[in-house]
């Protein structure tokens, strides 16, 4: 008798094709055409999970060795699914726990207990050396810019600084604020090309030992400093001529937008300039992918930009430029997860075998939905003041050609140390 499973991949799965083995023996899905993958269970139990929780089991089997990707990688897998239609596979009980996670969800938007700092260190808080398997040499964890395209992921990282710090306009002696100062890279960055101050702050531990070391090291902790610090308890007195945050509005969370945007109203200066940068989505998502809220990233959401635009109006800012790049992090994703997998041994002596499992379905997941489910970065510069940046586009290249010029003499960056 055929699974469950069996039973929905076969609705499923009509381009490429699809091998799967186990208990039940082997059978093929799909009329070619496409990707050819093998998969094969190890259990009979491990295909009735996936047929009933498709979007939590699919982690959690690959990542305890119940399902095995014999034939290609989790990443084609994916998008072998992606490339066929699932709303005519969908169950009640696919639905059914949709809807669940979906009320819960919800009631966790409205509580108000926050746990940031619990959030931030399940993530950043694990071992540097498990970074160091796959990031830049300057430990850039947030979307490169492959501008122009094919170059290397150094150079693309060395890119999005630039293309930032362009927008940013800082000057000599300006105060600027970090808000999510990860491992130090960007606020180095500012301070070595622009000559401006920079204040980073971050909820990781680790992170913080780590970029205050690195800072020290450069000879900067004059022009750069580094605190654990929420956002929140930032003092409206203390005001800032830029403001940058990289990577973190990820994780403020739909209900503390409002919050979020009038406290860099609070803290910059009148003729100040802010650029945000996040992952986007193109629709509203009222739950976050199971296997990531539960082992990756708990109390991540990733906005879709209607969720963004009005508290930013609401909280007085005014919103000088929009920039969108749709691709290049999936490119950043894609040489991330090479090369982790390139490092595997390396990885499971760090934990193990299960660890390493579940961080390559994270990593291929999150290429996935750059690659098939159209989410995007966005960049979005902000100002209090109407002349506060020029009236076109121009100045953005110029200061890039500018920066480009302070790269070729600046100091090479350290090795990290462990």
């Amino acid at each position: 008798m055929a699974s469950s499973l069996r039973k929905l991949l076969a609705r499923i799965i009509r381009v490429g094709e699809l091998t799967v083995s186990g208990p039940d023996g082997m059978q093929r899905f799909g009329q070619g055409g496409g990707r050819r993958l093998s998969l094969r269970f190890t259990d009979d139990k491990a295909e009735e999970e996936l047929a009933a929780d498709p979007a939590l089991k699919l982690g959690e089997l690959f990542m305890g060795g119940r399902m095995i990707v014999e034939d290609g990688d989790i990443y084609e897998f994916l998008a072998l699914v992606k490339d066929n239609t699932l709303s005519e596979g969908l169950t009640f009980g696919m639905i059914w726990r949709g809807l669940s996670r979906m009320l819960v969800a919800q009631f966790r938007n409205r509580v108000p207990v926050n746990h940031n700092r619990r959030n931030v260190a399940h993530h950043y808080d694990l071992s540097e050396k498990l970074f160091s398997l796959f990031l830049d040499e300057d430990w850039q964890y947030s979307c490169a810019y492959f501008n122009p395209p094919g170059i290397s992921l150094d150079e693309a990282q060395l890119a999005k600084k630039r293309h930032i710090a362009a927008k940013l306009m800082p000057n000599p002696g300006q105060r600027v604020l970090e808000i999510g100062s990860g491992w130090g890279g960007m606020a180095m960055y500012l301070a070595e090309s622009s000559g401006v101050d920079v204040t980073g702050i971050t909820l990781s531990q680790e992170q913080l030992k780590i970029s205050r070391d690195r800072a020290e090291r450069r000879g900067l902790t004059d022009r750069v400093r580094f605190e654990l610090q929420d956002y929140r308890n930032l003092k409206p007195q203390t005001k800032f001529d830029r403001i940058v945050s990289v990577g973190m509005f990820e994780h403020v969370g739909r209900t503390n937008y409002s919050n979020f945007f009038r406290k860099v109203n609070e803290v910059l200066d009148d003729d100040g300039v802010m650029l945000l940068h996040s992952i986007g989505q193109p629709t509203i998502a009222y739950v976050t992918n199971p296997f990531i809220e539960k082992y990756i990233f708990p109390g991540g959401y990733i906005p879709a930009l209607s969720e963004v635009l009005p508290p930013i109006e609401k909280a007085g800012l005014l919103i000088s430029d929009i920039e969108i790049l749709p691709v290049h992090y999936g490119t950043t994703l894609r040489h991330w997860r090479e090369r982790f997998v390139a490092n595997r041994e390396r990885a499971v002596a760090l934990y193990d075998e299960r660890f390493f499992r579940m961080w390559e379905f994270y990593l291929a997941g999150s290429e996935m939905a750059f690659t098939h489910e159209n989410f995007f970065i966005f960049q979005i510069q902000l100002k209090k003041a109407r002349d506060g940046v020029p009236n076109n586009r121009d100045y953005i290249l110029e200061r890039e050609a500018a920066l480009k010029q302070f790269e070729v003499t600046r100091k090479p960056l350290e090795p990290f140390l462990f």
